[in-house]
């Protein structure tokens, strides 16, 4: 487990006040709030990563789907969703 470090950054006062107002509904502090979004964040941030990378072998790989055909399959879903 790794040691709990203070940072400092600024923020709108605006933006406290909403953090604060949830944090208080979740009788929590506003540190784990954060501590929530930056972990949050931080598997998003890998996750995007991780999906450029696969798509990047892919085309390394020379797997790919043409431009003309993401268009119609783009397209295909529009219709069966306004169906449906």
């Amino acid at each position: 487990m790794s040691t709990p470090k203070t940072i400092s950054f600024r923020i709108d006062s605006d933006k406290v006040a909403a953090l604060d107002k949830i944090a208080a509904n979740m009788q929590r502090d506003r540190s784990f709030l954060l501590n929530q979004a930056v972990d949050a964040y931080l598997d998003w941030s890998a996750g995007l990563e991780a999906a450029i990378r696969e798509g990047l072998n892919a085309a390394k790989e020379g797997r790919w789907v043409e431009h003309e055909v993401v268009l119609q399959r783009m397209a295909n879903i529009g219709k069966k969703r306004k169906t449906a």
